[in-house]
Protein backbone atom coordinates (compact mmCIF):
# COMPACT_ATOMS: atom_id res chain seq x y z
CA UNK A 1 0.00 0.00 0.00
CA UNK A 2 1.02 3.84 -0.77
CA UNK A 3 0.88 6.17 1.86
CA UNK A 4 1.89 9.83 2.62
CA UNK A 5 3.95 9.86 5.98
CA UNK A 6 3.09 12.99 7.98
CA UNK A 7 5.60 12.63 10.95
CA UNK A 8 9.32 11.08 10.67
CA UNK A 9 8.92 7.81 11.30
CA UNK A 10 12.60 5.74 11.68
CA UNK A 11 13.51 2.82 9.14
CA UNK A 12 10.32 3.83 6.58
CA UNK A 13 10.43 7.59 5.79
CA UNK A 14 10.32 11.34 6.42
CA UNK A 15 7.63 13.75 6.52
CA UNK A 16 5.90 14.32 3.23
CA UNK A 17 7.40 10.98 1.70
CA UNK A 18 5.17 8.58 -0.29
CA UNK A 19 6.37 5.23 0.74
CA UNK A 20 4.87 1.78 0.08
CA UNK A 21 4.34 -0.21 3.28
CA UNK A 22 2.86 -3.76 4.14
CA UNK A 23 -0.96 -2.91 4.69
CA UNK A 24 -1.33 -4.81 7.90
CA UNK A 25 1.52 -1.86 9.10
CA UNK A 26 -0.45 0.88 7.60
CA UNK A 27 -3.57 -0.11 9.36
CA UNK A 28 -2.54 -1.35 12.27
CA UNK A 29 0.89 0.74 13.34
CA UNK A 30 0.60 3.83 10.99
CA UNK A 31 -3.18 5.28 10.51
CA UNK A 32 -3.91 4.38 14.27
CA UNK A 33 -1.03 6.61 15.15
CA UNK A 34 -2.17 9.51 12.29
CA UNK A 35 1.57 8.91 10.88
CA UNK A 36 0.63 8.58 7.58
CA UNK A 37 -2.74 8.78 4.81
CA UNK A 38 -3.42 7.14 1.89
CA UNK A 39 -1.66 8.05 -1.17
CA UNK A 40 -4.88 8.76 -3.10
CA UNK A 41 -7.72 11.14 -3.22
CA UNK A 42 -7.88 14.46 -1.79
CA UNK A 43 -4.94 13.73 0.59
CA UNK A 44 -2.78 13.05 -2.81
CA UNK A 45 -3.65 16.20 -4.43
CA UNK A 46 -2.83 18.12 -1.00
CA UNK A 47 0.59 16.38 -1.33
CA UNK A 48 1.36 17.30 -4.74
CA UNK A 49 0.40 20.93 -3.63
CA UNK A 50 2.29 20.82 -0.30
CA UNK A 51 5.51 19.53 -2.48
CA UNK A 52 5.03 22.54 -4.95
CA UNK A 53 4.84 25.11 -2.32
CA UNK A 54 8.20 23.38 -0.84
CA UNK A 55 9.79 23.33 -3.78
CA UNK A 56 8.94 27.30 -4.66
CA UNK A 57 10.02 28.24 -0.81
CA UNK A 58 13.15 25.66 -1.37
CA UNK A 59 13.92 28.08 -4.61
CA UNK A 60 13.40 31.46 -2.58
CA UNK A 61 15.38 30.23 0.39
CA UNK A 62 18.71 29.13 -1.74
CA UNK A 63 18.70 32.70 -3.75
CA UNK A 64 18.41 34.47 -0.70
CA UNK A 65 21.16 32.25 0.53
CA UNK A 66 23.11 33.14 -2.56
CA UNK A 67 22.94 36.55 -1.91
CA UNK A 68 23.81 36.63 1.63
CA UNK A 69 27.02 34.24 0.87
CA UNK A 70 28.27 37.04 -1.52
CA UNK A 71 28.28 39.81 0.95
CA UNK A 72 29.89 37.39 3.58
CA UNK A 73 32.54 35.58 1.37
CA UNK A 74 36.05 36.32 2.47
CA UNK A 75 35.00 39.23 5.12
CA UNK A 76 36.66 39.33 8.20
CA UNK A 77 35.03 40.09 11.29
CA UNK A 78 37.00 42.14 14.42
CA UNK A 79 35.24 40.90 18.15
CA UNK A 80 36.70 42.54 21.49
CA UNK A 81 37.45 40.64 23.98
CA UNK A 82 39.52 40.50 27.58
CA UNK A 83 42.61 39.29 28.59
CA UNK A 84 45.37 39.90 30.51
CA UNK A 85 47.55 42.72 29.14
CA UNK A 86 50.75 40.15 29.30
CA UNK A 87 48.86 37.15 27.81
CA UNK A 88 47.20 36.43 24.36
CA UNK A 89 44.88 33.74 26.10
CA UNK A 90 41.37 35.21 27.36
CA UNK A 91 39.22 36.13 30.40
CA UNK A 92 36.41 34.51 29.12
CA UNK A 93 35.46 32.70 25.78
CA UNK A 94 33.89 33.60 22.02
CA UNK A 95 31.15 31.59 21.23
CA UNK A 96 29.78 30.92 18.00
CA UNK A 97 26.89 33.39 18.99
CA UNK A 98 29.67 36.18 19.08
CA UNK A 99 30.30 35.45 15.95
CA UNK A 100 26.74 35.41 14.41
CA UNK A 101 26.52 38.64 16.16
CA UNK A 102 29.28 40.45 14.86
CA UNK A 103 28.32 39.19 11.21
CA UNK A 104 24.59 40.50 11.95
CA UNK A 105 26.01 44.17 13.50
CA UNK A 106 28.55 44.61 10.41
CA UNK A 107 26.75 43.27 7.27
CA UNK A 108 23.03 43.12 8.44
CA UNK A 109 22.71 39.74 8.08
CA UNK A 110 21.41 36.86 10.52
CA UNK A 111 23.16 33.42 10.25
CA UNK A 112 22.02 30.91 12.79
CA UNK A 113 24.53 30.26 15.22
CA UNK A 114 24.28 26.35 14.91
CA UNK A 115 25.30 26.63 11.47
CA UNK A 116 28.83 28.46 12.17
CA UNK A 117 31.95 26.21 12.09
CA UNK A 118 33.05 26.78 15.21
CA UNK A 119 32.80 23.62 17.48
CA UNK A 120 34.91 24.52 20.74
CA UNK A 121 34.68 28.07 22.05
CA UNK A 122 38.15 30.65 21.18
CA UNK A 123 39.69 30.90 24.14
CA UNK A 124 42.73 32.83 22.63
CA UNK A 125 43.39 35.80 20.64
CA UNK A 126 44.66 35.38 16.89
CA UNK A 127 42.16 34.96 13.64
CA UNK A 128 40.30 32.16 12.66
CA UNK A 129 38.78 31.03 9.68
CA UNK A 130 35.09 29.82 9.75
CA UNK A 131 32.57 28.88 7.76
CA UNK A 132 28.52 29.47 7.60
CA UNK A 133 26.20 27.11 6.22
CA UNK A 134 23.45 29.30 4.76
CA UNK A 135 21.78 26.78 2.91
CA UNK A 136 22.47 22.83 2.52
CA UNK A 137 23.84 24.29 -0.71
CA UNK A 138 25.87 27.36 0.43
CA UNK A 139 28.61 27.29 2.49
CA UNK A 140 30.71 30.70 2.62
CA UNK A 141 33.87 31.13 4.51
CA UNK A 142 34.98 33.88 6.68
CA UNK A 143 37.31 34.98 8.80
CA UNK A 144 37.28 36.49 12.79
CA UNK A 145 39.65 38.07 14.40
CA UNK A 146 40.12 37.88 18.32
CA UNK A 147 41.48 41.39 19.53
CA UNK A 148 42.02 42.72 23.11
CA UNK A 149 41.82 46.73 23.61
CA UNK A 150 45.36 46.77 24.58
CA UNK A 151 46.48 44.84 21.06
CA UNK A 152 44.33 47.38 19.34
CA UNK A 153 46.36 50.22 21.16
CA UNK A 154 49.52 49.18 20.78
CA UNK A 155 48.70 48.71 16.71
CA UNK A 156 47.67 52.45 16.24
CA UNK A 157 50.89 53.38 17.98
CA UNK A 158 53.00 51.20 15.90
CA UNK A 159 50.81 52.96 12.74
CA UNK A 160 51.16 56.45 14.07
CA UNK A 161 54.93 55.91 14.18
CA UNK A 162 55.26 54.26 10.43
CA UNK A 163 53.49 57.27 9.33
CA UNK A 164 55.65 59.54 10.82
CA UNK A 165 58.69 57.44 10.09
CA UNK A 166 57.32 57.71 6.21
CA UNK A 167 56.52 61.41 6.34
CA UNK A 168 60.04 62.15 7.47
CA UNK A 169 61.71 59.97 4.96
CA UNK A 170 59.58 61.52 2.02
CA UNK A 171 60.84 65.28 3.15
CA UNK A 172 64.06 64.25 3.13
CA UNK A 173 63.58 62.30 -0.41
CA UNK A 174 62.14 65.70 -1.69
CA UNK A 175 64.78 68.05 -0.16
CA UNK A 176 67.38 66.01 -2.15
CA UNK A 177 65.28 65.75 -5.35
CA UNK A 178 64.98 69.33 -5.15
CA UNK A 179 68.67 69.97 -4.76
CA UNK A 180 69.67 67.41 -7.54
CA UNK A 181 67.14 69.41 -9.89
CA UNK A 182 68.16 73.32 -9.10
CA UNK A 183 70.67 75.02 -11.78
CA UNK A 184 74.22 75.10 -10.69
CA UNK A 185 75.69 79.14 -10.60
CA UNK A 186 76.85 80.38 -13.62
CA UNK A 187 80.97 80.72 -13.74
CA UNK A 188 81.84 84.08 -14.15
CA UNK A 189 83.41 84.71 -17.29
CA UNK A 190 87.50 85.61 -16.78
CA UNK A 191 88.70 88.89 -18.36
CA UNK A 192 90.35 89.22 -21.58
CA UNK A 193 94.11 90.79 -22.09
CA UNK A 194 93.65 94.67 -22.60
CA UNK A 195 94.99 94.64 -26.11
CA UNK A 196 98.27 97.45 -26.50
CA UNK A 197 96.40 100.75 -28.74
CA UNK A 198 98.35 101.38 -32.38
CA UNK A 199 99.26 104.87 -31.29
CA UNK A 200 101.26 103.80 -28.09
CA UNK A 201 102.90 101.26 -30.46
CA UNK A 202 103.35 104.15 -33.09
CA UNK A 203 104.83 106.29 -30.25
CA UNK A 204 107.25 103.76 -28.91
CA UNK A 205 110.82 105.30 -29.71
CA UNK A 206 112.91 103.88 -32.25
CA UNK A 207 116.00 101.60 -30.24
CA UNK A 208 118.07 102.77 -33.35
CA UNK A 209 117.59 106.26 -33.90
Amino acid sequence: MKVILTRDVPKVGKDGEIVTVADGYARNYLFPRQLAVVAKGAALQQHTRRIEREVAKSANLLTSAQQSADKLRDQQFQILAKANPKSTRLFGAVTEADVASAIEKQLHIQVDKRKISLIDPIKITGLYELTARLHPEVVVPFTVEVVTPEQIEAREKARLAAEEKAAREAARAAEAAAQAEAPAPAAEPEPEPEAESESALDEAPDAEG
